[in-house]
């Protein structure tokens, strides 16, 4: 190629604005969702789509988030992190997350309901759908918690990545005559996160309650003799990215294998907590996990949307859902075992 012709080649390409990649991923993740607001789509399809940008903002936090959060706090610096990136990328993340849940409480959950799919708080629980709520609580769920109370021979625990666990403040003393007025419960990943009420006190024809409801619904029975003011779940997202340097190790098999059991206890990275959690209390979890005011993240509902993909995978609704593609032989071509 003549060399004024390359030249005026690497002029043009000098010019053109690159496209900032994780400022892309969060661009592409809202375009997904808006997936999830089209009224042509089936239904449970649009939920989907909703779970899908909830599953892709969890990768996003846990493999592209942890430099620029280092960069903002001065721990890390690389090309292409820094505070500004931090803020800028905060803020977009802000943003699609408040979207998100505006699709999910303002457009999906009311059409839902509508095709009598109903995932009920405890305020929208008959009589008869609190006892067998309470009743399910104390016979497979209450066995499995401990809930600590936080003093200095009771730190803030190790929380796992993406687990959901709830943080309450609390008066009166214990069984114990202390007073320790924060205490947080953890919630085994066993138990499953949408639970479907019997037929016969449905009321509907699928209808739902989730674990943090019915945890939520009884939290004051795990702190007898104690006064519960304030509460939130909480979810931390952690840094999980597998970084190993092939030519530092001497067992590459085992460091992977160490590098995936510590992946779930990671550097937070972002903290979610209920829009409404008390400030003291979102002000605790930052402190704890070391995160700035832009890594907490107020969810209107629950922190963990991806759970609700049981529903676009469990209801036999065929008319909410997109038609199953059904293969067929190329017309062009013989089918196996005819002679041409």
């Amino acid at each position: 190629m003549p060399k004024s012709k390359l030249s005026r080649l690497n002029n043009t390409a000098a010019d053109v604005a690159l496209l900032d990649r994780d400022q892309s991923i969060l661009a592409f993740n809202e375009r997904v969702l808006s997936l999830a607001r089209r009224s042509d789509y089936p239904l449970l399809e649009r939920l989907r789509y909703l779970c899908i940008v909830s599953s892709n903002l969890d990768e996003f936090f846990e493999v592209r988030m942890a430099g620029h959060l280092n960069a903002a706090q001065g721990t890390q610096t690389a090309p292409g992190f820094s505070r500004e990136s931090f803020l800028a990328l905060s803020e977009a993340a802000h943003h699609l997350v408040a979207l998100q849940y505006r699709v999910f409480n303002e457009l999906l959950s009311p059409q839902l309901a509508m095709e009598d799919i109903h995932v009920l708080s405890h305020a929208e629980r008959d009589e008869a759908q609190r006892r067998w709520v309470k009743a399910y609580f104390y016979e497979q769920v209450r066995p499995l918690l401990m809930p600590i109370a936080l003093d200095p021979s009771h730190p803030f625990p190790q929380t796992a990545n993406k687990s959901l666990n709830f943080i309450l403040n609390l008066r009166g003393k214990d069984a114990f005559g202390r007073h320790n007025d924060v205490a947080v419960l953890r919630v085994p990943r066993v138990l499953p996160r949408l639970i479907e009420l019997p037929k016969k006190i449905a009321n509907a024809s699928h209808s739902y309650v989730s674990l943090s409801s019915v945890i939520r619904s009884h939290l004051a029975d795990l702190f007898p003799g104690r006064q519960l003011d304030h509460f939130s779940q909480f979810r931390v997202t952690r840094n999980s990215e597998l970084a190993v340097d092939e030519d530092d190790v001497t067992n590459l098999r085992t460091a992977l294998r160490a590098g995936l059991q510590q992946r779930n206890y990671g550097e937070p990275v972002r903290v979610e907590v209920s829009s409404g959690c008390d400030a003291l209390l979102a002000e605790r979890l930052l402190r704890e996990f070391g995160l700035p005011a832009q890594s907490l993240y107020r969810v209107g509902g629950p922190v963990n949307l991806v759970r609700f993909m049981q529903l676009a995978d469990a209801i036999p609704r065929a008319d909410l859902k997109f038609s199953v593609y059904l293969p067929s032989w190329p017309k062009a071509f013989a089918r196996p075992g005819e002679s041409e």
